[in-house]
């Protein structure tokens, strides 16, 4: 969210202070604080938000209930009260995130005097006056779009002395502009590396970053999701919201050396949809295929979907749809030899007849400029990196 410039000559002095965000980034140094509740925080937010929930889940459908069946002042009072309840706690997460004094022993006094005009009241009293920058330090508040939870909170904190800016239009103003700017993606040249699964495309994608950093954009990272049947063991896929928002920031951050490169994908990963302009990069990029013994990409699968503590029980649910898809001879039998401990020989089995049957074809339909050994991911990476800067890319 970088600094606009706007005027504030004509506002009242003793309005809120508003910022408008232009962009996905918050200013540097600034403490954003999301006072949604958990669960539309974990749907999406802002880039280090620091989540403080005015109301929880609960809270929120209760008053929401309130709201709808016995009218907005029963549902006011009821909010009022939880949020008394809870202002300590509230104001010393704050005040401990952003290095504020956090001591007032009259804070349950404080917001009753602020909700004293009632709802209707209320709702006109907060103006907002426009600021050109925010300073370090500064405590950016939001809600959903701006509206009573944020500023009376802000109120109460401004009340306090303490450096606290709304985000005008709260987060569905940012989601707006991620939005927007999800729909305007541009990418430089673009390399794709492609290969059959386990020969350790995102390892050597990883490797490639390391060595030139600002060149990759990891979309399974980004998505939290490998890309496959299997691809959410060990993971916990995040919404397509919140990967529209890590690839703007990723792509803000730019490509030093005019180039990029991706892991080859379909067009969705796990429930992710690839944008539009991500899918014609990677339609219309190089590809390059990495190649690795069936000893090696055994090893890197086991690696990798035996790499957390939940991983096992994890496959265990998912396989059955894999045998199901094998047919009848094989239903129980991928189960079997998982808990047997003999994971090499369940992924030699699912390499031979699941994935490189389901997957070969799709691989042979691109045209491949480069192949490269992919079983030392460094010296695969080193070598990619070395023909894209003689290809003078």
């Amino acid at each position: 969210m970088s600094d606009p410039a706007r005027t504030s000559a004509t506002q009242r002095t003793d309005a809120l202070p508003s910022y408008r965000p232009t962009g996905v980034t918050a200013p540097a140094g600034v403490v954003v604080v999301d006072l949604r509740s958990p669960s539309e925080f974990a749907a999406d937010h802002i880039h280090g938000a620091l989540n403080v929930p005015l109301f929880d889940d609960e809270e929120r459908a209760v008053v929401g209930t309130l709201y709808r069946h016995r009218g907005p002042a029963e549902a006011f009072e009821r909010g009022i009260e939880l949020v008394v309840r809870k202002v300590g706690e509230l104001v010393a997460v704050v005040g401990a995130a952003a290095g504020l004094d956090a001591t007032p022993q009259d804070l349950e006094a404080r917001v009753r005097a602020i909700a004293a005009e009632g709802p209707e009241a209320l709702e006109h009293s907060f103006e907002t006056r426009a600021v050109d920058a925010l300073e370090p330090g500064t405590v950016l508040l939001h809600c959903w779009r701006g509206g009573m939870r944020s500023r009376s909170v802000a109120a109460l904190l401004r009340g306090l002395g303490w450096p606290v800016v709304l985000l005008e239009g709260g987060y569905r103003e940012y989601r707006r502009l991620v939005h927007a700017q999800v729909g305007e993606l541009e990418f430089p040249t673009a390399f794709v590396l492609r290969g059959m699964t386990g020969v350790g495309k995102t390892l050597v994608l990883h490797e490639l970053e390391r060595q030139v950093p600002g060149s990759t954009v990891d979309l399974e990272g980004l998505a939290d999701h490998r890309s496959s049947i299997l691809g959410m063991v060990g993971r916990s896929p995040r919404t397509q919201k919140t990967f529209e928002s890590g690839l703007c920031r990723r792509v803000d951050a730019g490509f030093p050396h005019g180039w990029v490169a991706f892991e080859g994908e379909s067009r969705k990963v796990g429930d992710v949809v690839l944008p539009e302009s991500v899918w014609s990069a990677l339609v219309g990029g190089t590809s390059i295929r990495l190649v690795a013994p069936v000893e090696r990409r055994i090893r890197v699968l086991c690696d990798d979907y035996l790499a957390t503590d939940g991983s096992r029980a994890e496959l265990l649910g998912q396989l059955p749809f894999i045998e199901g898809r094998l047919g009848e001879r094989w239903r129980g039998e991928l189960c079997a030899l998982l808990n047997a401990g003999r994971e090499e020989e369940l992924v030699e089995i699912l390499l031979e007849r699941y994935y490189d049957q389901r997957y070969g074809h799709s691989e042979r339909k691109h045209a491949i400029a480069h192949e490269v050994d992919s079983s030392d991911p460094a010296a695969c990476a080193a070598e990619i990196a070395a023909w894209i800067a003689a290809r003078g890319a």
